[in-house]
């Protein structure tokens, strides 16, 4: 039986799974060092895993294969996956951390089944209305956090007033830093722009005694900027915003490729600048961000991007580590409570 750290890997998400998942454990492995403390516990059929483990010596070293053969489909509709879902890999994950037996779950798998499947299992944090998807964010100086990216559609005002709690709990704990500052996403940031939610949750942030360092309202340039650690928005925009930075960035890698492999020259000068470019593509790669976490449940969920690589695994494996070895839900507990406070304080003042 494994001691220690324990991941429980969902090891059948994502659309190359299973050898993604082995690939990127190995590669996690390999730069940290031999002497990480983790150790794994894949859920998936055992046949192709023990296969792939052959080529990722520190990874078969560091785990234990719990057999399933029934796997949630990447198209499936939460609806079908919540039915059919007991017993597949993705259940048996998160369930793990749910029985105690591990400390995070990782999937990249489907989005919808494994919010709803780690809804059930695990439970919402009390005073929590819905989990939210907070993703790392590159930027200047380093990472941001937006959330939601992707878990809500539509989400009122106090619920985006929530995800502002939620988002400054866990930049404080993964980042060390006491008062990290809050934007509220719009299409300006004139007091008077946006809809009525945007203007109904500003308007509550601003007046809130939790000591929150809320600035205000920010712009989609700003997410990039790195001057707001923390930027809140609905699933919709959140996602939207997500794909687009993805696509974009891939985009200029692509047409930096090309035109520094135009000529002999630029070949020449893209050679005597190799370690410079090297660090820039380092920087604007979106695998670099991959790992999205659950907000609010009681316990941890990291959410892969379902089409990454394993490089792009290894880093939310990378963001799992951070977490199980951080006060992450203690945070989320605490300002949750002061949350509650304030809306009671509230209730009785309306009263």
């Amino acid at each position: 039986m494994l001691e220690g750290l324990i991941l429980s890997i969902d090891a059948m998400g994502g659309d190359a799974a299973p050898a993604i998942v082995i690939n990127g454990i190995e590669k996690f492995l390999k730069s940290t060092g031999q002497g990480r403390a983790a150790r794994f516990m894949l859920h998936g059929d055992e046949t192709q895993i023990k296969t792939l483990l052959k080529k990722a010596p520190l990874t078969a070293a560091r785990c234990e294969i719990m057999h399933t053969g029934d796997v949630i489909a990447m198209d499936a509709k939460p609806s079908f996956a919540m039915r059919r879902g007991k017993g597949t890999s993705m259940w048996n994950a998160v369930e793990s951390v749910k029985n105690g037996d591990a400390l995070v779950a990782v999937s990249a798998g489907n989005t919808g089944a494994l919010m709803a499947m780690s809804k059930l299992l695990l439970r919402t944090k009390e005073g929590v209305q819905r989990p939210a998807i907070a993703a790392r964010w590159p930027h200047q100086q380093g990472f941001g956090v937006v959330l939601d990216v992707g878990a809500n559609l539509d989400c009122d005002a106090n619920q985006l007033r929530e995800f502002a709690v939620l988002g400054e709990a866990y930049y404080r704990a993964l980042y060390k830093k006491e008062r990290p500052s809050i934007g509220l996403l719009n299409v300006g940031t004139e007091d008077k722009k946006g809809n009525a939610i945007v203007q109904a949750a500003h308007d509550s942030l601003s007046c809130s005694k939790l000591d929150l360092n809320y600035v205000g309202f920010v712009e989609g340039n700003d997410i990039s900027m790195g001057d707001v650690d923390v930027i809140v928005t609905d699933g919709f925009t959140g996602n939207v915003a997500l794909k687009t930075a993805e696509g974009a960035a891939r985009l200029v890698g692509t047409f930096t490729k090309e035109a520094l492999q135009g000529n002999l020259w630029s070949k020449l000068s893209s050679a005597l600048n190799f370690v410079a470019l090297k660090k820039l593509n380092e920087k604007a790669d979106p695998r670099t961000g991959n790992g999205g976490v659950f907000l609010g449940l009681n316990g941890i969920v990291i959410k892969s991007h379902g089409g990454t690589d394993a490089l792009g695994f290894s880093n939310a494996l990378a963001v799992a580590i951070e977490l199980a070895d951080s006060t992450f839900l203690d945070e989320i507990e605490r300002t949750l409570e002061a949350l509650h406070d304030e809306d009671e304080s509230l209730d009785i003042a309306l009263k």
